[in-house]
């Protein structure tokens, strides 16, 4: 693991404080019943696989209102209509914001989301406690994010575990060389790429390119950030990606449908 960014440091000190209020008022062990009860997951992985395998253009869509470096991205935020736009538009999977304080989003609407689309989830938020992971599966993910950046191996292999043993997959995400090195000491078959650069904030995807030819191909790649038009997707899949996770270029457009139809 790199040395922390001070984002991602100044993210979790706060995070720290928000998950201790909420431990205190949902107790791990109830969680852990509400999710005795639950279905199985959808497979997000599996789900990502088998539309490659399929010659489909394989999109991640992020329903997403803000983001520390954008700040607010989308006025008219309503996360249970973008979410039906892009199933309907051909999204083989969705990530969901869940993180409020930086990012706007909320837990609920992963839950509501999971109600009302039949596409896999993902739990996007920095997750750095156990309870995060059960938090996660109880409220509908199919996988979490783990970031290289803010976990060391130890825990990117006991986290990893642990989302298994609730049936969810991981996207493990690197930005850079000594992050991939970490990542590819674990088991985890998923692995996210980010061409933002977390102490600029520069987007760059050329990093993908770079990193991509470090990359065993029996791991499954996903391009992440500063994706744009379907020309950034042909160059990125010419390197190698095997997926896209799309975000702001979608959450800009009055009409996302159309803009999701250009990307796919």
């Amino acid at each position: 693991m790199t040395a922390t960014p001070d984002i991602l440091k100044k993210i979790i000190d706060y995070k720290r404080d928000e998950l201790a209020v909420i431990k205190g008022r949902l107790p791990l062990a109830e969680l852990e019943a509400r999710i005795a009860g639950l279905p199985p997951t959808r497979g997000f992985l599996e789900a990502l696989r088998n539309s490659h395998s399929a010659g489909g253009r394989v999109i991640i869509a992020e329903v997403k209102k803000g983001s520390p470096s954008k700040g607010m991205i989308r006025e008219d935020f309503a996360p249970l209509d973008i979410a039906s736009i892009y199933e309907a538009g051909g999204a083989t999977c969705l990530s969901v914001l869940t993180d409020e304080h930086f990012f706007l989003g909320q837990l609920e609407y992963l839950a509501q989301i999971r109600q009302i689309v039949n596409i896999p989830l993902l739990r996007k938020d920095f997750i750095f406690d156990p309870y995060q992971i059960v938090e996660a599966r109880s409220a509908g993910a199919d996988a979490i994010l783990l970031i290289a950046a803010m976990l060391d191996l130890p825990r990117l292999k006991d986290f990893s575990a642990l989302a298994r043993e609730f049936q969810l997959d991981v996207l493990l995400e690197v930005h850079d060389e000594k992050e991939l090195e970490t990542a590819l000491l674990t088991d985890c078959s998923l692995i996210g790429i980010n061409n933002r650069n977390l102490h600029t904030f520069v987007t760059d995807l050329g990093t993908t390119e770079r990193l991509l030819r470090q990359i065993p191909s029996g791991r499954f790649t996903v391009s992440e950030s500063g994706i744009n038009t379907r020309n950034d997707i042909l160059r990125l899949q010419n390197a190698g990606a095997k997926a896209f996770l799309i975000g702001e270029s979608l959450m800009r457009e009055a009409d996302i449908a159309k803009k999701l139809r250009e990307l796919i």
